[in-house]
């Protein structure tokens, strides 16, 4: 498995994947499981890629670590398999879906919004759901049909926001639940791992009044089973497109 990660500058978050990836080892102890990073972190997915199939390897799934499809999953992954398999022709590559979007992910959203304080479908608590934004129109309503679907569960209300690309911003949603009479609003964190945005989101949404502010997914236990799921998802595609 090789695992490819946004990246940052921030060495908060390349630490937060390698908990994360402890945690799918433990899981799968038989996969051996390497990470990668698109941008700002080392090593990037090309070069492990090169490294594996130099060493033998005669398969490889790789694995987005990115919470929705956009120009990642779309553009940039697809561009380093293009050139991996000019390289290694005979190595054989399966891409993985992206994580998001998943019901393990809004589990683990509730385990992280219990980490700050909020009881998990209070009727009484009205939750902005954060993304990092995308220029992708696709992306942006994939976090809006997730937030429509997570009030089931017992919320007051679910609003979807973007740290960037798009609107409303987070204080702007907080704002609005608070105006329109909910008494208690939390921030949920849509991103896997700490950085930028998930410094500006926490600050910004505080100061509009929201009473708490999840941390990051990062290795929550869902979020390394849910890559797990993934991986045998791709190889399965793969055996099944093999035997028609």
């Amino acid at each position: 498995m090789v695992a490819v990660a946004h990246g940052s500058r921030d060495p908060r978050a390349a630490a937060t994947v390698a908990r994360l990836l402890d945690a799918v080892r433990d899981r799968r102890p038989d996969v051996p499981v390497h990470a990668s990073f698109l941008d700002h972190a080392a090593p990037a997915p090309d070069r492990v890629l090169d490294g594996l199939a130099r060493d033998g390897a005669g398969t490889a799934v790789v694995l987005p670590l990115l919470l929705t499809a956009a120009y990642h999953s779309k553009t940039d992954i697809p561009g380093v398999l293009n050139r991996v398999r000019g390289l290694h022709p005979r190595l054989r590559l399966r891409t993985a879906g992206t994580l998001g979007p998943h019901p393990l992910l809004v589990d683990a959203l509730e385990r992280r919004l219990s980490d700050a304080g909020v009881v998990p479908g209070d009727p009484d608590t009205a939750v902005v759901l954060v993304s990092a934004g995308s220029s992708d129109g696709s992306a942006n309503a994939t976090i809006a049909r997730l937030a429509r679907e997570w009030r089931s569960r017992g919320w007051r209300d679910v609003v979807p926001a973007y740290a960037s690309a798009a609107r409303p911003a987070p204080a702007e949603a907080v704002a609005a639940l608070l105006d329109a009479g909910a008494p208690r609003v939390a921030v949920a964190s849509y991103f896997l791992a700490p950085g930028y945005f998930a410094d500006k989101v926490r600050a910004e949404s505080l100061a509009a009044g929201a009473a708490a502010v999840s941390p990051v997914l990062g290795a929550a236990p869902e979020v390394a089973e849910l890559i797990v799921r993934r991986y045998d998802e791709a190889l399965e595609t793969s055996r099944t497109a093999a035997a028609v």
